[in-house]
């Protein structure tokens, strides 16, 4: 089969399309044959060699951690999929280093779920990722219905999926975020806070996905919550403040209520670019020029 792959660590150009063995599903497995999966910036930061923790295997790497596509083979001991069945999911990539950026990729069949009816697999593709670590921030501050939370970087992929999981919680979410974001951040019920606002007052709870640090700490009510966008970044606690790193793990019952959100128009996806196998530095490049409203797609 074709994958992107990479040998050494470096810029977009040490990108390329790869002919590796097709795998075989083990017990617990399904086979994917993809039809879409997305760049996230954790790929940009692992191909140049700035990714700040141990990676586990050696290279060459297959990057990709999301998934859209078909059933393709079924391993022993599955039982909720078949062969032609439509799924989305979720690679742990830091765990196993198997990316979905190639023609087939076999995940656990727990970490799948059916692919919402209907819609597009480069939109579907957008979902497992950014949509589980939004869900997975709002389930560590497991704050009540009528909570004020703090969402920094709310124009991004991750942060507009919380936004919208905030409103069906029946959380009072406040988004963060340039001027041009404005109206699509109150188009998901949020209250809108330029970057270049000074905030006041306090929340119940803070989601820091614009990596902004522990400064924010002060707006958080004694007691609060708060999330780090990812492990080195979370503050020590004062006043009683919960603090979390979020670390996004496969979820496949999870990543199904997100599709049912996707299905009733509650969840939105968003597209910024479609790019093919072999233009997959130029969706690198893309996505480090910044200013991404949506995910970048790569397609087989």
């Amino acid at each position: 089969m074709r994958a992107v792959s990479y040998a050494q660590f470096g810029g977009p150009e040490v990108l390329h399309v790869a002919d590796v063995p097709i795998p075989e599903p083990g017990p617990g497995q399904v086979r994917v044959r993809v039809a879409a999966s997305v760049v996230h910036p954790v790929d940009l930061m692992i191909r140049s060699g700035r990714f700040p923790a141990p990676l586990p295997t050696g290279l060459p790497y297959t990057p990709g951690w999301d998934v859209a596509g078909t059933v393709d083979a079924v391993g022993p001991a599955v039982e909720q999929f078949t062969i032609g069945d439509k799924v989305i999911g979720f690679s742990p990539w830091l765990r196993t280093t198997v990316g979905a950026h190639a023609e087939y990729v076999v995940l656990d069949a727990a970490w799948l779920t059916a692919a919402p009816a209907g819609v597009p697999a480069t939109e579907a593709a957008t979902l497992p990722t950014n949509g589980l670590a939004a869900a997975q921030a709002l389930d560590l501050l497991a704050v009540p219905a009528g909570s004020t939370v703090l969402v920094t970087g709310a124009a991004g992929q991750v942060g507009g999926f919380v936004l919208a999981l905030a409103r069906a919680a029946g959380l009072h979410a406040t988004g963060l975020a340039g001027t041009d974001d404005r109206a699509f951040v109150e188009s998901l019920g949020a209250a809108f806070l330029s970057r270049s606002d000074d905030p006041a007052g306090t929340f119940d709870a803070v989601i820091d996905l614009a990596v902004i640090g522990p400064s924010l700490l002060g707006l958080v009510r004694d007691g609060g919550g708060y999330v780090a966008a990812s492990p080195p970044l979370r503050p020590e606690p004062v006043r009683n403040i919960r603090t979390f790193a979020l670390e996004v793990q496969p979820d496949g019952s999870r990543l199904g209520e997100l599709v049912e959100l996707v299905t009733s128009g509650d969840l939105p996806l968003r597209v910024a670019g479609v790019y093919p196998f072999a233009d997959a530095a130029a969706a690198h490049d893309r996505l480090a020029q910044g200013g991404v409203r949506g995910g970048v797609v790569i397609v087989p």
